[in-house]
């Protein structure tokens, strides 16, 4: 009787399903990324163990994609893998943003918002919350409405006044709820008040029953906060809880310089 076929483990892929050449041309690609000042093709087919006419043919087609490029019979990592490693940077530095606000939405007991303003634009990067710590619902666009809660409050009380008018110049005041500042001219001089280092806290100007409170933070010459909300009947945590994390990014603002330039 036929034994039944034992399905194949999706972990374990059969080397049938592997494509050799693309196994080949990685080989080439992390050795030449091994070689700082560059690498003839005879080195990289003897270090990978591969056929020097293999080796000649998948360098050809790597330096043709834009992976490699030959110089003086030396190669070179292209712009195109140089693209891979940047996008992969990225992503790591995003990660790492990510996983610090988490850590600091679960030692604090609130949601931790991290944007930064750049090329004219208000840009909430990263959002951190849980069911326990849910974020403010953005039922009104964040970039349009920067005059009516505290992260776009500490973005703009960053810029210089030319900066402030062109943006307000843009994305006009807006009454968001009762107590939404009414005017630019009102939300100018609130900002021109703003002390350089102090919270920027905004009560139920943006959602009925939220507080929010956002720190400045300087990345470079790119303005920067990180920010928190709580529900209103919260709100006697505000102030302490934003204190927190104020001295949290305070400690480990030298760490972080990097990643949240993303």
């Amino acid at each position: 009787m036929q034994r039944p076929a034992v399905p194949a483990d999706p972990a374990q892929p059969h080397s049938a399903t592997l494509i050799g050449s693309v196994q080949r041309a990685m080989r080439l690609l992390e050795c030449v990324a091994g070689h700082e000042h560059g690498a003839p093709a005879k080195q990289l087919a003897r270090e990978t163990g591969l056929a020097l006419p293999t080796a000649y043919h998948l360098l050809r087609t790597l330096v043709h994609e834009g992976y490699l490029h030959r110089d003086k019979g030396l190669f070179f990592l292209g712009e195109a893998a140089e693209r891979l490693s940047s996008s992969g940077a990225q992503q790591k530095r995003r990660s790492t943003v990510a996983d610090t606000l988490a850590h600091w939405r679960d030692s604090i007991g609130v949601p931790v918002y991290y944007a930064m303003y750049r090329d004219g634009e208000i840009d909430v990067m990263c959002v951190s919350d849980s069911p326990g710590c849910p974020a403010v619902e953005e039922w009104a666009d964040f970039r349009e409405t920067g005059h009516a809660h505290a992260i776009g409050q500490c973005l703009l009380s960053q810029l210089d006044e030319d900066a402030r008018r062109d943006h307000l110049g843009r994305y006009p005041t807006q009454a968001l709820t009762p107590y939404t500042v009414r005017d630019s001219h009102a939300l100018l001089r609130r900002l021109e008040r703003t002390r350089r280092m102090e919270p920027v806290v905004e009560r139920q100007e943006y959602a009925l029953g939220t507080v929010c409170a956002a720190i400045p933070i300087t990345v470079g010459t790119t303005a920067a906060t990180m920010a928190i909300s709580l529900p209103l009947h919260q709100s006697d945590r505000l102030l302490p809880a934003a204190r927190l994390l104020q001295a949290e990014v305070g400690r480990h603002l030298g760490s972080l310089a990097i990643s949240i330039s993303i």
